[in-house]
């Protein structure tokens, strides 16, 4: 399955661009499924010849969550003497739509589709929630290693020994399935058919905004598509208000392409709000390429026969000097890049290695590391 993800700033029309995609790789033939929480995107790309549409609701969806939290949990809350929370009580909080979106990914990946076309949250939100599935995983297996399991049959004696509570087998159980969930998701977003989009309106803000959402991306690994530039103004006019307009973004969609990224695919301004399928279909041809670039590599170099170090190269375009932060933390490097953050678990050779030093150079992070001779196998 080919995976769009489409986002960009707020405002810059990205859910507008998603449903026109959706809907012209569906009238191109393909088995297409469009997920948007834009219920005008979805009313004007779906019908007879447009694709299949979820419109997600994450206020719903919260609603079931926590109704099913609190039927599992029954047993304990009656002890405790709680008084159940009723469905129409129950308001979303701060983050339920992210979960919403894992959710529709998860359901998503289990069917049949040719296309998947994905309408993200703006910008940030967007980086933030294709980075959940990893962090969400992170934790649970540090909260509750999966190794634990391993003695259930011994946790009641453990219990009885130590005096102390042992966690129940339920606990363990809805973390495997939780794990299981976000591994699903985790395996679409960086599966080699899966690609973010980033749809911006020309402008002198565009240009900022993509260099730190290149850089975020580049540090979860995640393959992007060329940049769609929205609302184009026809480069000639006769009014001369219009064609001051039009040399302005015409010099902005120059500083789109800098950093060695290819050139934007332009999207004509209609001169008013699409709102139909019509509408949708004048944006032009904008189906995805059948497989996307591949997600940037991160190669160890070898260096230690001329420097004494391996070097981890890792790609992160935009990236600028002063909002780089490195940790290192066991055996995981703890990388920040702006308002972005990863833990990545370092390779097997480095882990037996000490921090050297580490440089930006052209849109590159080069962390050098020194073998520990306590570590590190001896050879004649």
């Amino acid at each position: 399955m080919r995976t769009l993800l489409v986002t960009g700033p707020g405002g810059s029309g990205r859910s507008t661009v998603a449903a026109a995609t959706a809907l012209g790789a569906a009238r191109e033939g393909h088995k297409v499924l469009l997920l948007t929480a834009d219920p005008a995107d979805a009313l004007a790309s779906g019908g007879a010849g447009g694709p299949a549409v979820r419109l997600l609701d994450p206020a719903a969806r919260f609603r079931e969550e926590v109704l099913a939290l609190q039927a599992h949990a029954a047993p304990a809350l009656d002890l405790l003497g709680a008084a159940p929370l009723d469905d129409d009580e129950l308001t979303p909080l701060p983050g339920s739509a992210h979960l919403a979106y894992l959710t529709a990914l998860r359901d998503a990946a289990r069917g049949d589709w040719d296309l998947l076309v994905a309408d993200l949250p703006p910008l940030r939100d967007a980086i933030a929630l294709l980075a959940l599935p990893e962090q969400l995983r992170r934790y649970l297996r540090r909260l509750l290693p999966p190794e634990r399991r391993a003695a259930r049959a011994l946790r009641p004696v453990l219990a009885q020994l130590a005096g102390v509570p042992v966690p129940a087998d339920g606990l363990y159980e809805a973390a495997a399935r939780r794990d299981a969930e976000l591994a699903a998701v985790q395996d679409l977003v960086g599966a080699p058919g899966t690609s973010v989009r980033l749809v911006v309106e020309p402008g002198p803000a565009a240009a900022d905004a993509l260099r730190a959402a290149r850089a975020g991306l580049a540090l979860h690994r995640l393959a992007l598509d060329p940049v769609v530039a929205n609302r184009v103004l026809p480069a000639a006019s006769p009014d001369p208000w219009l064609a001051a307009l039009a040399a302005q973004q015409q010099a902005h969609l120059k500083e789109l392409g800098e950093d060695g990224a290819p050139a934007a695919h332009e999207v004509p301004h209609l001169g008013r709000d699409p709102r139909t399928a019509d509408d949708l279909a004048l944006l032009g041809p904008l189906a995805p390429a059948d497989a996307p670039a591949p997600a940037p590599r991160w190669p160890v170099e070898d260096r230690r026969g001329t420097d004494g170090v391996l070097v981890w190269r890792i790609p992160l375009p935009g990236a600028a000097k002063p909002d780089l932060g490195l940790v290192r933390r066991g055996d995981e490097l703890v990388l920040t890049v702006g308002p972005f953050r990863r833990a990545v678990p370092l390779p097997s050779a480095l882990r037996r290695c000490t921090v050297a030093g580490a440089a930006l150079h052209d849109g590159e992070l080069r962390v050098r590391f020194a073998p520990d001779p306590g570590l590190w196998p001896r050879t004649p």
